[in-house]
């Protein structure tokens, strides 16, 4: 289905608006548009969720036991493998996101030129901040390398870490959010909300490790010199 319809008077119109409410406001009123019981969007929810589950899981189990390292005979072979992976997943997520719009409304207010033109910039955007992100920190950096043992002499500070923490994440979201406008979808949007939710637990998990398995480093190289 990708019919237009049209949406609840959210919260009575905006003049009777209560900012102190606005966030679930702002839920009611897509959850008007979206059936959150279709297979397709479960389907969504599912694979956003599962995903970096995943990947942490796995990177945390080879980090304590080395059997994927052993497995493969190398520490970077196991780490290609799980990227490998986490690649094919990820297609899987899209898809199923892409999918899950495509079986829902449209939104009449985004289908239009000036908004597809914004979703459009989102994704270039996000494209930016991920590309970046990979070219910064090469293959095994970007897919979980570190649990593998596999460091850098430091953390990265260059473009796109200068100028925004985990950009590969927040980049990864604005392509999804383009994504969700250019198809004027308020079932993408709400997916997109699921993508940050995960990717905010996801860093709440990764960050203390990561800084501290490099603030290990430094102090052993300190001890060294």
């Amino acid at each position: 289905m990708s019919s237009s319809v049209a949406g609840p008077d959210c919260c009575g119109g905006l003049g009777n608006l209560d900012f102190k409410q606005a966030d679930l406001c702002v839920m009611t009123w897509l959850l008007g548009y979206v059936d959150p019981l279709d297979p397709h969007f479960v389907a969504a929810v599912l694979t956003i969720t599962f995903n970096p589950l995943f990947w942490n899981v796995v990177a945390r189990w080879e980090q304590k036991t080395r059997q994927l390292s052993r497995a493969f005979g190398s520490p970077y072979l196991a780490c290609y493998a799980l990227g490998g992976a986490i690649l094919l997943l990820n297609i899987l997520r899209s898809h199923c996101f892409t999918e899950a719009m495509l079986s829902q409304p449209r939104m009449d207010g985004l289908d239009n030129p000036t908004a597809y033109r914004l979703g459009l910039a989102l994704l270039g955007a996000g494209g930016v901040l991920v590309l970046s992100s990979f070219l910064a920190l090469g293959f095994t950096g970007t897919f979980l390398g570190d649990y593998f043992g596999i460091l850098k002499e430091a953390r990265v500070t260059t473009f796109p870490f200068n100028i925004l923490d985990n950009p590969m994440y927040w980049g990864s979201t604005a392509n999804y959010l383009g994504w969700a406008i250019m198809h004027a979808s308020p079932a993408g949007l709400l997916l997109t909300a699921v993508v940050a939710l995960a990717y905010v637990v996801a860093i709440l998990y990764e960050e203390p490790f990561t800084a501290a398995i490099y603030q290990q480093k430094s102090s052993q190289l300190h001890k060294r010199s």
